[in-house]
């Protein structure tokens, strides 16, 4: 009867641990739910998006590439110009998605 509970448990904690691993989002996947209708999907906005914010810069100019992973992270959270902050992400996935950013050409 314990072995019976004992792998029920088991069974339990397996399931609910893999539901978990499957629901994480990596730097990609954020950057493409929360960021990519501004910034494009390579980095690069599209001339609509760009010509409603001239000051938009696509992830290939110098003054972006010199940006760090801590200065894309604090744009994210706070906003700059006309970003606003953007909501519902926790401090890993902010992490991740400025991590990412810096990756675009």
């Amino acid at each position: 009867m314990k072995s019976y509970c004992r792998s029920q448990v088991t069974l339990a904690a397996t399931l609910l641990l893999a539901g978990a691993m499957s629901f994480a989002q990596t730097g990609a996947d954020t950057y493409k739910s929360k960021c990519a209708m501004c910034h494009g999907p390579t980095g690069t906005p599209s001339a609509g998006i760009a010509k409603l914010y001239p000051t938009l810069k696509p992830a290939s100019d110098p003054s972006v590439k010199a940006l760090t992973v801590a200065q894309i992270e604090a744009t994210v959270k706070n906003g700059n110009g006309k970003m606003r902050p953007v909501a519902g992400l926790t401090d890993a996935q902010i992490k991740d998605v400025a991590a990412y950013f810096k990756t675009l050409k």
